[in-house]
């Protein structure tokens, strides 16, 4: 019987086996033929678990028909997206702690909390701390402040 879970594992298994065959497109060095670990290592675990994650999904029985989605909270899933999308165009502009510093206050209040001292000593500390994990302790640079605060 096809249900919803089934029509989800096969989009996902198509989409699992195009990603699958486009890891065979990624090149190789040659002294990296012979290497344990090489650039497509990773892409082609991630394309076997998926498709047994899809097999799996494609045979196991099948939900309850009567399963309602009526308790979800879509208006705060669809407001997160829209704080992501926005995220994600502010970041380069807005600099990483200032974008990142609102766009986990805006999380937090979108997800019901409301102390405010609970938000900031909890995103201000994150912010700050990864953004240092990443630029000083793996050297990857992020633009730490605002286009109109760069010198």
């Amino acid at each position: 019987m096809l249900n919803r879970d089934r029509i989800g594992a096969l989009l996902l298994l198509a989409f699992t086996l195009g990603y699958g065959a486009l890891t065979f497109r990624i090149p190789l060095l040659p002294f990296q033929a012979q290497a344990a670990f090489t650039a497509r290592t990773v892409p082609e675990a991630l394309t076997l678990m998926g498709i047994g994650l899809c097999l799996i999904l494609l045979i196991k029985p099948g939900t309850d028909p009567g399963e309602s989605y009526a308790g979800y909270q879509w208006g705060r899933a669809a407001a997160l997206c829209a704080v992501m999308v926005v995220y994600g165009l502010a970041v380069r502009p807005g600099g990483f702690l200032l974008s990142t510093g609102l766009f986990l206050i805006a999380g937090f209040l979108i997800m019901g909390e409301r102390r405010w001292v609970v938000i900031l000593s909890t995103a201000i500390p994150v912010v700050v701390l990864f953004w240092a994990l990443m630029t000083q302790l793996l050297g990857v640079f992020i633009e730490p402040w605002p286009e109109f605060l760069r010198g």
